[in-house]
């Protein structure tokens, strides 16, 4: 099979080729050689592991631990897969229920089919919200009811405009610490920890009640360990997801 360069790899897979130079730097993914010319070749053996990697930052596995999951052969290797097969089906269900939402309300709006107050909402994050506060309860405890229904509360509490203000402070906070993880800036550095206590200030005022280290602490770990927030944030920067977790565990070890 013809192999291909970076370029073309690129092209074909959607990942960048600085991205392939990165997981090239990190030991992720290497080329099956180097021409004379320079140039990174990959053959059929990297395009597959450059697939299971993507299967794995598709369904937010953090960057530190795919290496370990690209070792694994045969049954371990497909369990991984089918694990990540059921997240999809999952996933692929509420897409289906919004679509089916999206076609009563157009049917309701020709004047069609009435379409129930109830349904109104099918499929919107409401329910995937419910579903993470359930996995927070299920591994934190009954203690953490009430902690949801605090920030609920207080959420409540504040108008629209409110509420995008302070979405707009975590952004701010969020995109300066990229930004030092970009430059390089060591995430257990004097200015990165500045921007820490903000962003533990923030989680403070979130919560409705005071945020100490051990709790801080806790939160890192959530962050790290959820699927949903290693998304999030590796959407803001590739890699972002470790550098903030350690950034938050130096900062509540000096707290």
């Amino acid at each position: 099979m013809k192999e291909l360069t970076v370029k073309q790899l690129a092209a074909i897979s959607g990942v960048t080729v600085r991205t392939l130079h990165h997981y090239d730097e990190i030991g992720l993914l290497s080329p099956a050689h180097i021409g004379a010319n320079g140039y990174r070749y990959y053959g059929r053996a990297e395009m597959l592991r450059l697939q299971r990697i993507l299967f794995h930052r598709e369904l937010g596995v953090p960057l530190g631990e795919i290496a370990g999951l690209l070792e694994l052969e045969g049954a371990d290797q497909v369990g991984v897969l089918l694990r990540h097969r059921e997240k999809l089906a999952a996933e692929r269900e509420r897409f289906r229920i919004l679509i089916e939402t999206i076609d009563r309300t157009v049917a309701d709006i020709k004047g069609d089919t009435p379409m129930p107050n109830a349904d109104l909402y099918k499929g919107f994050s409401a329910e995937k919200q419910a579903a993470y506060e359930a996995w927070l309860i299920e591994r934190y405890g009954d203690p953490m009811k009430d902690d949801i229904a605090r920030s609920q509360k207080a959420r409540a509490k504040m108008s629209e405009a409110e509420q995008q203000a302070v979405m707009e402070q975590l952004r701010d906070i969020e995109t300066a610490l990229a930004e030092g993880m970009r430059r390089g800036i060591d995430p257990t550095a004097e200015p990165v920890d500045r921007l820490v206590q903000r962003h533990r200030a923030w989680v403070a005022a979130a919560w409705d009640k005071p945020c100490p280290p051990g709790a801080y602490l806790g939160l890192a770990d959530l962050y790290r360990s959820h699927p949903d927030f290693v998304k999030r944030y590796e959407t803001i920067a590739l890699g972002f997801t470790d550098f903030l977790v350690t950034a938050m565990k130096a900062h509540a070890a000096k707290a």
